[in-house]
């Protein structure tokens, strides 16, 4: 398991569709199978998390192409902008357990932007950056 240094990097919005949950552990890991049943084919698809600390949601999230509209779900658009981020590299279940702890590091490092939610981005299998909105 790995986990780089924090840096900051820019992200664009994003247009996802999502299951919300409450931003407890439980509720998270039902969360993540409903979404991949409904998705089917997982390869083909980007997956993110945003979630709010301090509203107590989080939504397991699927990025939607330009054009395509294919599920019933709740949509939304997450706001780009300016993020540190910490990226995580392990194999799972292992390295979802290094989340929490790289999103209270961030914490530690940076003000939080209160006015835009924190992301999970599942680039691969084995990689995810966790970021926190700065201003």
């Amino acid at each position: 398991m790995s986990a780089g240094a924090a840096s900051l990097v820019d992200r664009d919005d994003v247009r996802v569709k999502y299951v919300e949950v409450a931003d407890v552990l439980p509720e998270i890991q039902v969360a993540w199978p409903s979404l991949e049943a409904l998705v089917g084919d997982l390869r083909a698809h980007r997956f993110l998390a945003a979630f709010d600390p301090n509203a107590g949601w989080y939504r397991a999230c699927v990025e939607v192409p330009e054009g395509e509209s294919g599920l019933e779900l709740p949509e939304c658009v997450i706001p780009g902008g300016a993020f540190l981020r910490i990226r995580l590299r392990g194999e799972p279940p292992a390295v979802y357990e290094e989340i929490g702890p790289a999103y209270h590091s961030l914490r530690d490092v940076g003000v939080r932007d209160d006015s835009r939610p924190s992301i999970e981005v599942y680039r691969r299998r084995d990689e995810i950056d966790v970021l926190m909105p700065v201003r």
